[in-house]
């Protein structure tokens, strides 16, 4: 059996890993600028593009272990590409590698942005904690109590009963 098939389901992992990475770099700009209707869009188009790649490695998985079995070599639950490398003609092996390489770039770069997008949000939900604490009045933080053993009620203040 050719590695045809194993080749085109590569070709289109990568893709949808490359899509993906691209639609992460346009997730920082977003987060950079504060848009959150088109936050949640890109979040619904990621989640399309995990859904594809989880389908697309399932073909992948599929296809590694045709080819091994055609191979004569016994297929576990999970046929990596490296496996198929070690079982594969010269010509073969070197087209494999190639893809692997590629994959594995990709990912670590989908990875690294992920990792800054993950920061962002965090930064963004920091600022926006700050400011919220920042306007709401503290209540007053005494260590005494009234003579009586009644204490001050500080839940029903709002805003407005702050000092400026």
């Amino acid at each position: 059996m050719s590695a045809n098939n194993l080749f085109t389901t590569l070709e289109k992992l990568y893709k949808l890993h490359k899509s993906l990475f691209d639609l992460s770099v346009n997730k920082t700009d977003v987060i950079k600028k504060g848009d959150m209707s088109e936050l949640d869009r890109v979040l619904k188009d990621e989640q399309k593009h995990l859904a594809a790649i989880n389908t697309m490695e399932a073909e992948r998985q599929r296809e590694s272990s045709h080819y091994l079995q055609s191979r004569g070599v016994p297929v576990n639950e999970a046929p990596t590409i490296s496996q198929c490398i070690e079982h594969g003609s010269s010509e073969e092996r070197g087209a494999l590698t190639h893809w692997q390489r590629k994959l594995v770039k990709i990912i670590e770069e989908l990875r690294g942005r992920n990792e800054l997008n993950q920061k962002l949000v965090y930064q963004s939900l920091q600022f926006v904690n700050m400011n919220l604490s920042m306007m709401q009045p503290q209540p007053d933080q005494s260590t005494y109590s009234r003579p009586n053993g009644e204490k001050k009620s500080t839940a029903s203040r709002s805003i407005f009963d702050s000092k400026a």
